[in-house]
């Protein structure tokens, strides 16, 4: 008989035979889904020889839901995610410029899931456009519920955009061109350290040797620099015994009078990638990038950067940028977690024009499972759909995305990936 995953005591408890609510998502959501499940479950089978299984709870969000119950987001899809702790979804529908906001915003919002987490590494045998694709290797913690995405915003010659730029000038002294749209970017001291606490404390049970700050403080002083203040804040404060600031690391080098200047620069391009440099004492070095600069790092000198912590459309950009270096959102997994509840998802849109032609990539819906996985403790099966998957990988049994890039190389349906990787169990 299958159970319900609970909190107690501060702790995760995953009952052997748990209850997994899922939404299958828009568009190419019922293929993906269905091929992604067909993996995870008969992974379980073989892996735990039946002594733990996975009972799938569908619950609805999108299109389906609207055509079911005459809503996109009914309330009962929010509070049985909350209930049952861990869930996983496939994309869902969200407009351009008008109609309903992004579910997936209200879906984080609703839930305070606050850290869209993003794992991004190569698999091998993917095309990239990159020449060293297996030197990146980031987990980018982005901010989920403030900053631009708060969704605080009037249109331009609303009533309320009109009050505003008024109250701006006449209170403030700051001048807004009066055909203005508004929007309010919050930055919070709140959902600064929680998020950085989670990037950290994942750096320290993870073995990771970094964690980046990204941020644009240089310009938006109060909001993306309170965001860099506030999390070497947390850093030193919480976890003083773990970590060790880029700056204090760079302090012992300069110091050391035996130390020649060459010596001293390759010691702190070591410290700039987390390696032993100075009196880290094998201690997670804590440093902070501007944005910008971030996007041209990751390029250039990727294995330099771990794990990285950000506000929310940083990391929206990021994880994006990244995930096209090892082959693009169709391999990119995520999720979207709180204190302990933890929704995993596709990184990517519905694709509405290959919708039941059991043709995309179920890459990225599937690793979001192995991320789900490793969540609940189930590392063995985590591990063996990885594996897994770099063999079909490697075998070029892979679909149309992966296929077009690959020389000579025939697609199969998605559908017939899922039973290939299955297969390599």
């Amino acid at each position: 008989m299958a159970d319900k995953i609970t909190v107690k005591d501060g702790k995760i408890e995953i009952p052997d035979n748990s209850i997994i609510p899922f939404i299958e998502g828009d568009g190419i959501g019922p293929d993906i889904m269905s091929a992604s499940m067909h993996v995870w479950d008969s992974t379980v089978e073989k892996i735990y020889a039946g002594k733990r299984k996975i009972e799938w709870k569908e619950i609805y969000a999108g299109e389906k839901a609207n055509e079911k119950v005459g809503s996109f987001l009914p309330e009962e899809t929010p509070e049985t995610i909350e209930e049952h702790v861990i869930a996983i979804k496939g994309p869902l529908t969200t407009p351009v410029g008008g109609g309903f906001r992004s579910l997936n915003v209200s879906l984080r919002q609703i839930l305070d899931l606050y850290a869209c987490v993003r794992p991004v590494s190569w698999v091998k045998g993917v095309p990239a456009p990159v020449r060293h694709p297996e030197k990146l290797d980031v987990v980018v913690f982005r901010e989920n519920t403030e900053d631009v995405y708060a969704g605080i915003e009037w249109e331009q010659g609303s009533t309320e955009a009109k009050k505003i730029i008024d109250f701006i000038g006449t209170e403030l002294g700051k001048k807004i061109r009066p055909d203005s749209g508004i929007g309010i970017k919050p930055i919070s001291v709140t959902g600064t350290k929680r998020l950085v606490r989670k990037a950290i404390r994942y750096a320290i049970d993870n073995n990771r040797r970094t964690v980046t700050l990204v941020h644009k403080g240089n310009i938006m002083k109060f909001t993306e620099g309170a965001f860099k203040i506030w999390g070497y804040e947390l850093a030193v404060d919480e976890f003083r015994d773990f970590v060790i600031t880029e700056a204090e690391l760079w302090d012992q080098v300069m110091a050391d009078d035996g130390v020649t200047p060459t010596t001293k620069e390759g010691a702190f391009a070591d410290l700039r990638g987390g390696k032993p440099a100075g009196d880290s004492g094998g201690r997670i070095v804590v440093k902070d990038r501007i944005a910008d600069q971030t996007f041209q790092q990751v390029l250039l000198r990727p294995a330099e950067y771990d794990v990285l912590a950000m506000p929310n459309l940083n990391g929206d950009y990021l994880s994006d940028a990244c995930a096209a270096q090892v082959g693009g959102l169709g391999l990119a997994p995520g999720a979207n977690i709180g204190d302990f509840v933890a929704l995993f998802e596709a990184t990517h849109g519905t694709a509405p024009k290959y919708r039941g032609m059991d043709k995309v990539n179920p890459g990225s819906l599937l690793l979001s499972g192995v991320m789900m996985l490793e969540y609940m403790g189930w590392k063995e099966a985590a591990d063996a759909i990885r594996a897994a998957l770099e063999k079909t990988v490697l075998e070029k049994k892979v679909t149309y995305d992966l296929a077009r890039q690959m020389e000579g190389v025939s697609p199969v349906k998605t559908s017939n990936f899922a039973k290939a990787i299955v297969a390599n169990l």
